[in-house]
């Protein structure tokens, strides 16, 4: 057996790479019902024929859970963009054109971004008020079912060295509804990790492409901003709550 390569290390979980395979192994406090439904989603977005590593199982090393996927070698979308700024349009291209690929799907039995949300925004340290509107807010968004992947951003793309192809990773959040809630999700991190001006261009690529109104994508950011406050860490929590109070009169 080979060694150990630490991919990443991430709040309550390692993700190392040993013998051909990606190893997702959970802390002891991590719900096994979190990590049970993560492995649930994938399988079943495997089911839809995009490009998805292969999940091979769901075991346990060493008293942790762990979930084990198909390594692909190759480079994030992140890291090429990174490399060759000069091939941005071409990667966000690629990159937008991926992203309306999900949204064409449908899983009936996803968890529905509605419910997801409901429940986060109750979770949120914000006044009664607030949350109040934003619950009246999402109850008056149009229902959807599209495949959403709820994280979707270059670094969870990964192009393969063998055969060129990009595959989509990381579906611990995949859910249905409303394909602009995704869009808004995306657009946050991309302002989140400070590319502003990619996330102007990713949005404004957005709607011209689905003819979607930019104010109805803008609708959906402080919906998604409070759905991630409950577990944001402290200088993401203020700009969180600084994009939900730029966008609640939209």
């Amino acid at each position: 057996m080979s060694e150990k390569r630490i991919v990443a290390v991430r709040t309550s979980k390692t993700v190392y790479r040993q013998d051909g395979k990606i190893y997702k192994v959970f802390d002891e406090n991590y719900s096994k019902s979190n990590i049970l439904n993560e492995a649930l989603n994938h399988a079943r977005v495997e089911e839809t024929g995009l490009n998805i590593p292969t999940l091979y199982e769901v075991t346990t090393i060493d008293g942790k859970w762990a979930i084990v996927y198909q390594y692909i070698k190759g480079k994030t979308l992140e890291q090429l963009m990174n490399e060759h700024p000069e091939k941005m349009d071409e990667y966000l291209k690629l990159f937008l054109d991926l992203q309306l690929e999900i949204h064409s799907k449908s899983l009936p039995h996803l968890n529905k971004i509605k419910d997801k949300v409901m429940q986060k925004i109750a979770m949120c340290d914000l006044d009664a008020t607030v949350r109040y509107e934003l619950h009246t807010r999402l109850s008056s968004m149009p229902t959807h079912e599209h495949v959403l992947h709820g994280d979707f951003n270059p670094s969870n793309i990964v192009i393969s060295d063998e055969d060129h192809k990009p595959y989509i990773l990381d579906w611990a959040h995949a859910a249905q509804g409303n394909s602009s809630y995704d869009a808004a999700m995306t657009y946050l991190e991309f302002q989140l990790t400070g590319n502003l001006d990619l996330a102007e261009k990713y949005l404004d690529a957005y709607v011209s492409k689905t003819g979607t109104a930019k104010t109805y994508v803008q609708r959906w950011i402080p919906l998604v901003a409070a759905s991630q406050l409950p577990t944001a860490k402290k200088e993401q929590a203020e700009f969180l709550k600084h994009a939900l109070n730029i966008y609640d009169h939209e």
